[in-house]
């Protein structure tokens, strides 16, 4: 199952996610993945992983071009020069010629995001990104690019999970032509609260399907890219198993209506680091 890009680029519709894993896990973590049949990994230059993630898709064989592969500009990073710089080195640190998706990592005021993303620019007219995009940016942030850019931001990604469903962004995002990306679809460190959810653990029942099956095929539904975090071999396994049934109407309006607005990360407009 893929999505497309506003530049015809096709994104596998689910990924998986690899923040907060070492290298070691990262690599099991990825050769797992493919071996169960995912074709989209992430990663970021934070993530002290990416040499990792690297050396795990060189080892699995699998051709390059049959691979999505994302990784995100640090906030350390930001400005023209120093992007240049610093996607020159995680390209180095995945051994890649390309990467398929090249990221702002988070909002940090609109002359930084603006000298950057002439960067991301400057990338992917080089052939080194086949596309770009911003991660954490809510509808003002992605306004300022709009109006100041040469070439649209294709993706957005962000936290939304069941609780934090991001229906104003996501329309906002749909309408300029931009894919909505999912992070913590699961609900991260919450987890448990979504494991234990009545709503989740009916439908669950009624398909057959584990209650992150749910979460995820839901997403899915919606045109909204995926990437589940797990080092669990098993797990990873089942996040992809989505696509042997359909959530009815009645069964998507039931999840729109937990919707709590509850968000996990940082506030968008308030970085810290």
């Amino acid at each position: 199952m893929n999505v497309t890009l506003s530049n015809n680029t096709v994104i596998p519709a689910i990924g998986l996610g690899t923040w907060k894993s070492s290298s070691e896990d990262a690599y099991n973590a990825v050769l797992n993945a493919l071996e169960a049949g995912y074709r989209h990994i992430d990663t970021a230059m934070i993530y002290g992983n990416e040499e990792a993630i690297g050396k795990a898709i060189k080892d699995s064989k699998i051709p390059r071009e049959q691979l999505f592969v994302t990784t995100k500009l640090w906030n350390t990073d930001q400005g023209y020069e120093t992007a240049l710089k610093a996607f020159d080195l995680s390209l180095s640190k995945l051994g890649l010629e390309y990467v398929d998706l090249y990221l702002i990592h988070w909002f940090k005021g609109y002359e930084k995001q603006m000298a950057s993303w002439k960067a991301l620019e400057t990338i992917y007219k080089s052939g080194k990104a086949k596309s770009i995009g911003v991660s954490n940016h809510n509808v003002h942030h992605i306004e300022n690019i709009l109006k100041n850019c040469e070439i649209k931001p294709m993706v957005n990604q962000v936290e939304t999970h069941i609780t934090l469903q991001n229906v104003f962004l996501h329309e906002f995002c749909e309408s300029n032509g931009i894919v909505l990306e999912a992070y913590a679809p699961l609900m991260s460190w919450m987890i448990p609260d979504l494991l234990k959810n009545e709503t989740m653990i009916t439908l669950a029942e009624k398909h057959d399907k584990t209650v992150p099956q749910i979460a995820l095929r839901w997403l899915n539904q919606r045109g909204i890219v995926a990437i589940p975090k797990s080092v669990n071999k098993d797990r990873i396994a089942q996040n992809i198993d989505l696509f042997d049934f359909e959530l009815s109407k009645e069964d998507m309006d039931l999840l729109f209506t937990l919707n709590t607005g509850k968000k996990l990360f940082t506030d968008m407009d308030n970085v810290p680091y």
